[in-house]
């Protein structure tokens, strides 16, 4: 069985290249006053659309505050068959500091 793999920050501007799902599992209110370029917000009410329209193929980057609940989200996306999920090491909180450039 795939198990999640850990990401840093340095590896999330080759999976936006690749077309990876960079997925934010924070509250709404957080996501929109700042969050990673090319991620979407998803939520326990958005989780069944996304996984209704998801290309299986992609990798799945999952991201919370600070990288513990992107752990238990991303075993979500393998229980619904993705092949290469991560959970962001350090979350969005340390992803922002040392990847300013790509936090809007």
């Amino acid at each position: 069985m795939t198990q999640v793999q850990i990401i840093d920050s340095n590896g999330i501007a080759d999976q936006l290249d690749k077309g990876a799902y960079i997925l934010d599992i924070r509250d709404i209110n957080s996501y929109n006053a700042s969050h990673i370029q090319g991620s979407q917000h998803i939520d326990n009410a958005s989780i069944h659309p996304f996984l209704a329209d998801a290309d299986m193929d992609k990798a799945v980057v999952v991201c919370c505050y600070r990288g513990i609940s992107s752990m238990q989200a991303a075993e979500v996306f393998i229980q619904q068959g993705f092949d290469e999920v991560y959970s962001l090491q350090g979350g969005f909180n340390e992803f922002c500091t040392t990847q300013p450039q790509l936090c809007t």
